[in-house]
């Protein structure tokens, strides 16, 4: 059992909690029994090594199952090797080093998606990483994070994604002008969410929902500028029916993806 949370061994997996380190390396930080679970299950190739608690690996028995099924070989810690090791107050006992894995923004619109999700200097990663568990709820294609979007493998980001991260294409592009280009040659339109935009229900009553849509989704605070606007064929909003200020992105962009989907299946 690894028992010394100042070893070298413990120091080297914390600093992936930092981007220099991960972007160094190529890996990231799991943590926790649904995301470790949702990699072994979907992507083991990808785990490079795996570290539990004994209580926690006798008290979820799949997760030992899915191990040895993918040749995946467990090291026992202390809990204070583990608190050590997490970026989290609370890791529920495992903690995963994985390779990283983006996939080309080329490869996503080769598979003429119908429904893909992308993120305009979008910074906070709990938002981030609910969208990307929002889009793998409602089906979409793919998911891309352009320009000074959130770093992908920020534990956050990892963690409020709760496994869809292994689910579905995610591709880091260098700017939304690449991507556009790459919407308008597959054949999708550009749908903008934006305070701005039209009402989304003049709009799913139009039948505009239904086409091959990218959904385009800005900054929490500033959203879209006028320039990214002007890249989109149409802006939308969300109207509010109550007296709440606003929305709160990923809530918004839940709803978007889940009325486009309902579209495209109806």
């Amino acid at each position: 059992m690894l028992d010394n949370p100042r070893s070298p061994r413990v120091r080297a997996v914390a600093k992936l909690a930092k981007r220099d380190a991960r972007t160094e390396l190529g890996l990231f930080l799991l943590e926790g029994p649904q995301a470790v679970s949702e990699a072994l299950t979907f992507r083991p190739e990808l785990v490079v090594e795996l570290y539990a608690t004994p209580t926690a690996l006798e008290r979820y028995t799949d997760i030992a199952e899915s191990a040895v099924a993918a040749g995946v070989e467990v090291e026992f810690v202390s809990e204070e090797v583990l608190d050590a090791m997490a970026d989290t107050v609370t890791p529920q006992g495992f903690v995963a080093v994985c390779h990283q894995f983006p996939t080309s923004v080329k490869k996503i619109f080769n598979a003429e998606p119908k429904l893909v999700v992308i993120l305009e200097e979008v910074r906070d990663p709990g938002n981030a990483g609910t969208i990307i568990r929002a889009a793998d709820a409602a089906g979409a294609d793919a998911v891309i994070l352009c320009g000074r979007s959130v770093d992908l493998y920020n534990p956050k980001v990892i963690r409020s994604s709760t496994g869809s991260i292994f689910h579905l294409p995610v591709a880091i592009a260098a700017s939304l002008e690449d991507v556009r280009d790459r919407v308008r040659s597959s054949g999708l339109q550009l749908l903008a969410a934006d305070i701005k935009g039209d009402d989304l229900l003049a709009a799913r009553n139009e039948g505009v929902l239904a086409a091959p849509t990218a959904w385009l989704f800005g900054n929490e605070a500033r959203g879209l500028s006028d320039e990214d606007l002007a890249k989109a064929d149409r802006a939308i909003s969300v109207p509010i029916y109550g007296h709440a200020e606003s929305m709160n992105l990923a809530t918004a962009a839940s709803v978007c993806l889940y009325e486009s989907a309902f579209a495209q299946r109806s």
